[in-house]
């Protein structure tokens, strides 16, 4: 820093082009790039959206395909995976992991995001985060912060009150900070509650560094800045991607204008710097990459992503002796990724029907439908599966259906396909739907379907490892990180979302996802965390801590095949003084394969701070005191073991002034002596139930104390009231 004049660290803080830093002195240039399913490094033309070419690199399960594994190790492996595929390939920083909440199912980038649950999303985002940055490569977590639709993302506002924005959309990436130190954040282009996030200086500074302790840089995404000067002030090192240098210029004279701190670009620089230096040890890492061992990593992370829906007289697995008839253009033109800026040009790409028919006994294909909407061959399809001892049929959406920069208008399947899948049930009993798509979908017309497989995206590997499932080669123990809704209009943000007039009302709430379904006691298709095996588990033996910081269960493989399952830990506060869910996730744990028969102890960690809600009153986080229940189960509505815990709770005392209710000021152990002792000198505050037919206390607990004067109280005692509350 010493050796920098201004001009040298202004030019830090923009990029020489589209994915690369300046060099300026001694500090070198870094290449950032897409993406957090697989490395987008590009070789011609730089783009945004996907556009350009890349060079070949493993096209891992996009988040909404790995999020369903459960499975922090699994992520943390495919994490180091990324790592070294993006040193190899020179990029200092991999942009990821995406951490934004499902808020809707509508949302057109919710693919590159794990959950409609913050706690599934921080854990599993942490892991990733470590993963990478093992190998010596940054991250970015993003789009920081309330980036949940892709509606005029570019300026509209995200307003959001206090409790859902720390409860619902910041809690991942405050624990991703806190636990796992990412390199560098990436702000969002959207406005919160009327600032933008790269103006946003109780963002990027009260909240991410001074309060959270963020010691790296923040990165705008690409094009996000709309005033560099100011953005800078509010807490932005780095702008991308470059403007040719008009920027830094500006930033230059703001400086000599008095309008900007050259401490903000101080700090600015020296963050650029030591991104500089953290990377560097990587760089002495670069080595050769086995393609082919990235490979089956990603058709192993891929088959433990794959949630079985649905398994009824138990027709999966397949029996490779039986014949097969595959339907679907999806088979055989597989969708594997999301369109937009994470788009990664594979490394290979595994075929389902192929790979079907490398495991399988004899196996026919039929189109029966084009994924453009266009008339297929249903006929044919419906000839072959009724000939057949079984259909797969692989339904779902086409890329143009769903991508970053536009919000889908529903959630339905393409009637097409659900009038193919209709004729071929009426054929073929023994009929299994596999599907593929990025965003949630009703699934109430597939009610007679016997069997389903939700593959999500699965990348690459994908096509393998859904025939790895389809034949039982691999137990499924994939688990739903959204709920599934009877229909769209029983969603929670079914009437603000995607917004108007450059703004979005986050009117549901601390109520996303399956926290409003239960609250609400909606029926759904399928509940958050759902998922079956081809086995059977059984848990007992459950044992809370003290201080509900550790929760022990036995999981026993009851059924007859070996197989993971998912232990999903729930709390609630029955009597809470405040709104909550019914139940919410605080913790969960994979277990190892389990034989026919064994059993594993599984211990599951809670964090307190995961127990408090933000109490508006003081601005900060309280634990309630009181009796807790602690529930395991398979899914948010399958709770198979119960207790309960009585918890120490933070005392939480509310400055009492004239504008506090005679209510609240009751609640002050100070405050209600001082109304006791006054009470026998008021004759309508000493008033019996009786006076009015009412209990005064009740009827006059929402008085301010200020407007007590005007019920026979003196201002003389009104003030004392008050002051025994400081």
């Amino acid at each position: 820093m010493s050796e920098l004049e201004l001009t040298d660290k202004a030019a830090l803080g923009s990029g020489a082009d589209f994915w690369t830093t300046k060099a300026v002195g001694s500090v070198p240039a870094l290449t950032l790039t897409d993406g957090p399913h697989g490395v987008r490094k590009q070789t011609g033309a730089s783009d945004h959206l996907g556009l350009g070419g890349s060079e070949p690199a493993t096209c891992f399960p996009p988040a909404v395909g790995l999020g369903q594994s459960w499975d922090p190790d699994l992520v943390h492996r495919v994490g180091e995976a990324l790592g070294r595929e993006a040193r190899a390939l020179g990029v200092d920083v991999l942009l990821g992991p995406g951490v934004n909440i499902k808020r809707d199912p509508r949302g057109g980038r919710n693919f590159e995001y794990y959950s409609e649950d913050p706690i599934v999303t921080g854990r599993l985002g942490a892991a990733w985060v470590r993963g990478v940055q093992s190998t010596g490569v940054g991250t970015s977590l993003k789009h920081f912060a309330l980036n949940n639709a892709e509606h005029d993302r570019m300026r509209s506002s995200s307003d959001v009150d206090a409790r859902p924005m720390r409860e619902i959309y910041l809690r991942a990436f405050s624990h991703i900070v806190r636990s796992a130190d990412p390199w560098t954040v990436m702000c969002s282009y959207n406005r919160i509650n009327g600032t933008y996030a790269s103006e946003n200086h109780w963002l990027l500074t009260e909240l991410l560094r001074d309060e959270w302790g963020f010691d790296g840089l923040v990165v705008s995404d690409w094009g996000a800045v709309s005033d560099r000067v100011r953005a800078v002030a509010a807490g932005l090192d780095l702008q991308m991607p470059g403007r040719g240098g008009s920027t830094d210029d500006q930033v230059v004279a703001a400086v000599g204008d008095g309008e900007l701190d050259e401490a903000a670009v101080d700090r600015a620089a020296r963050a650029v710097i030591d991104l500089a230096a953290r990377t560097a040890a990587g760089r002495e890492n670069r080595t050769a990459i086995d393609p082919e061992r990235h490979h089956r990593l990603a058709r192993e992370a891929a088959a433990r992503s794959i949630v079985l829906l649905k398994n009824e007289g138990g027709l999966l697995p397949l029996d490779p002796a039986r014949s097969v008839a595959v339907v679907g253009e999806f088979a055989r033109q597989p969708r594997y990724q999301g369109g937009g800026s994470s788009h990664v040009n594979p490394t290979r790409l595994d075929v389902p029907v192929d790979e079907i028919r490398a495991l399988g006994g004899q196996v026919t294909f039929t189109g029966g439908f084009r994924t453009d909407g266009s008339p297929g061959d249903p006929a044919e399809a419906v000839r072959a599966a009724a000939d057949a001892d079984a259909a797969v049929v692989f339904l779902g959406l086409a890329a143009d259906q769903e991508s970053e920069g536009f919000d889908r208008d529903h959630i339905e399947l393409p009637d097409g396909q659900l009038e193919l899948l209709n004729d071929i049930l009426q054929a073929q009993p023994h009929t299994v739907v596999v599907l593929v798509h990025g965003g949630v979908l009703r699934l109430a017309p597939l009610d007679g379907v016997p069997a389903i497989l939700d593959a999500a995206l699965l990348g690459q590997a994908g096509g393998g490892a859904i025939a790895d499932v389809l034949y039982g080669r691999t137990n499924p123990s994939g688990r739903l990180t959204e709920t599934v809704p009877v229909r769209l209009q029983d969603t929670p943000a079914y009437l603000d979302f995607p917004g108007e007039h450059s703004h979005v009302r986050y009117g549901e709430g601390i109520y996303v996802g399956y926290r409003w379904y239960d609250a609400r006691e909606l029926d759904v298709t399928y509940p958050f965390g759902h998922g079956l095996s081809y086995t059977s588990f059984e848990h007992a033996g459950l044992v809370v801590s003290d201080d509900a910081s550790e929760v022990r269960v036995e999981v026993t493989n009851s059924g007859t095949r070996s197989g993971r399952d998912v232990v999903q830990v729930y709390t609630s506060r029955r009597d809470s003084a405040v709104r909550r869910a019914p139940r919410e996730l605080k913790g969960f744990a994979v277990t190892r394969e389990l034989e026919p028969g064994e059993s594993q102890t599984v211990t599951v960690t809670l964090d307190r701070d995961d127990l408090a809600y933000w109490d508006t009153r003081v601005g900060r986080w309280i634990v309630e005191p009181g009796e807790y229940t602690i529930e395991v189960g398979a899914s948010s509505r399958d709770i198979r073991v119960t207790t309960t815990v009585e918890l120490d709770g933070d005392d939480v005392q509310i400055p009492i002034d004239e504008n506090s209710t005679l209510g609240e000021a009751l609640a002050h152990p100070a405050v209600a002596q001082k109304l006791a002792d006054l009470a026998g000198q008021n004759p309508m505050m000493s008033a019996g139930n009786d006076a009015l037919g009412v209990d005064m206390v009740r009827m006059i607990a929402s008085i301010p104390l200020g407007r007590l004067a005007g019920f026979g109280m003196s201002a003389d005692d009104v003030a004392a009231i008050i002051a025994a509350g400081r």
